[in-house]
């Protein structure tokens, strides 16, 4: 984001010239998160979840190399070196918790800035890269959270891989092999384990370089804002540092006391108690369910009980799967000139419904695979794809949108943005001005 009224980086002490000369890191970080970076000064709290999810990541990278030191991969201890981290190895029972409740914050912050990016537009042109190396990040997420799931080798984790893997059995001609080459074999064994933990410990470190992509990526366009009207002038902008520094302190606050919380109040909560019964291959669970951040897919996958020219395990395969590929077409999907929902009166009600239907997928998914919740996960599946293959697409076309301010400094003087925000959010800065 290079705007001629932004401040540039000019070291004054002699070891900062020489060293901005051969190697300019503080320039980098300068123009990245300081002064040099100016940002639309009409941002709420929605904007925080992106330096959240930095956070959460880097706490689940460093949590995790740790609890690596004490795991063993081999099928007849992991369980036990689960145990014994969690009552031998100094503070490992923290480090445990942390770790599983950071996977679970991680998809927290993740999902609301999704929907925040659904909801203001952030995924339309001059920002499709931004929501696509997103999309690619959140995929990553899924895998290196299903192959964590798998490493404390309790029930659920033995039986959630059997299951989630065998769902590429159910893809013709190619779909068994990769089964036999994901698990090492034809049931989850050592092989599993090893493989599991050898790309569970890798793609956070993946996740760590798309990030850096995306950061690059969102620089060249700027930071979108509630309003969806591009930065015009000087005064449309404030520096990212001290404004949105302080900003994102609050919500990294905020964010750790509900994450400390759960690490030492409700460590379990989010868990399920089969998991603390070691694998029994013999001993099949009542209710196999995968973590609570994967049930909306989950339920899309079950939502498909009859086959039609193909076997129903492989439409909800393909459902499942392209719930989540058809956001990649999102930015061309919808063809409204329109970012911000704020101003989309026709639309907003939509959205909100869509919102409602995750929650009832994601409901549902956790739920016994029995009546009514077959039924309901099938017309909220249906509704779905509804959404963005049909209502937005013919939303877009027919909608009377509201009149945009003609800045982004207008609509923070007139309040617009303010009486308009969802869910309540302010957090504008009113009439600061940025520095000279």
């Amino acid at each position: 984001m290079s705007f001629p009224w932004a401040n540039h980086y000019q070291p004054k002490h002699p070891f900062m010239k020489y060293l901005d000369e051969r190697l300019p890191l503080p320039r980098l970080v300068y123009n990245a998160i300081g002064g040099g970076y100016p940002v639309p000064r009409n941002l709420n709290y929605f904007w925080n979840f992106g330096v959240l999810s930095g956070l959460a990541l880097v706490l689940q990278i460093v949590t995790g190399i740790v609890l690596a030191m004490h795991y063993s991969t081999d099928g007849a201890t992991a369980f036990q070196s689960v145990e014994r981290i969690m009552r031998d190895v100094n503070s490992g029972w923290m480090l445990r918790y942390m770790h599983a409740n950071g996977a679970s914050f991680f998809f927290i912050v993740v999902y609301i800035h999704i929907f925040r990016n659904l909801y203001y537009g952030s995924y339309k042109a001059p920002r499709e890269m931004v929501w696509l190396l997103g999309l690619v990040i959140f995929l990553l997420m899924m895998a290196t959270a299903f192959m964590g799931y798998v490493l404390p080798w309790g029930q659920m984790s033995f039986w959630g891989a059997k299951v989630i893997t065998g769902l590429f059995g159910a893809v013709p001609f190619v779909g068994e092999p990769i089964q036999v080459w994901l698990l090492g074999g034809y049931a989850p064994d050592n092989p599993s384990l090893n493989r599991f933990f050898s790309l569970h410990y890798l793609l956070p470190f993946v996740i760590a370089g798309v990030v850096i992509l995306k950061i690059w990526a969102l620089h060249i366009p700027g930071s979108s804002n509630p309003t969806g009207v591009e930065v015009k002038q000087a005064s449309d902008t404030v520096p990212f540092h001290p404004y949105y520094t302080a900003k994102d302190g609050f919500g990294v606050g905020v964010f750790l006391l509900l994450y400390c919380f759960m690490v030492f109040f409700a460590p379990n909560y989010l868990g399920h108690p089969d998991n603390y019964i070691a694998a029994n291959p013999l001993s099949t669970p009542a209710h196999i369910v995968p973590e609570w951040y994967f049930w909306p897919f989950y339920a899309i996958l079950r939502a498909f009980t009859v086959d039609f020219i193909l076997p129903a395990k492989l439409w909800g395969v393909i459902a499942m799967f392209g719930s989540i590929i058809l956001l990649f077409f999102l930015t061309w999907i919808d063809r409204s000139p329109i970012r911000s929902t704020n101003y989309r009166p026709l639309y907003k009600p939509f959205f909100w419904v869509l919102i409602l239907d995750i929650l009832v997928l994601g409901y549902c998914g956790g739920a016994p695979a029995e009546e009514p919740y077959v039924m309901i996960s099938q017309i909220a599946a249906m509704y779905y794809f509804a959404h963005f293959l049909i209502i937005l697409p013919i939303v877009s076309a027919i909608e009377k949108p509201l009149p945009l301010p003609n800045s982004i400094t207008e609509s923070v003087l007139h309040g617009e943005e303010k009486e308009s925000a969802p869910l309540g959010a302010g957090g504008t800065f009113g009439n600061v001005q940025p520095a000279e």
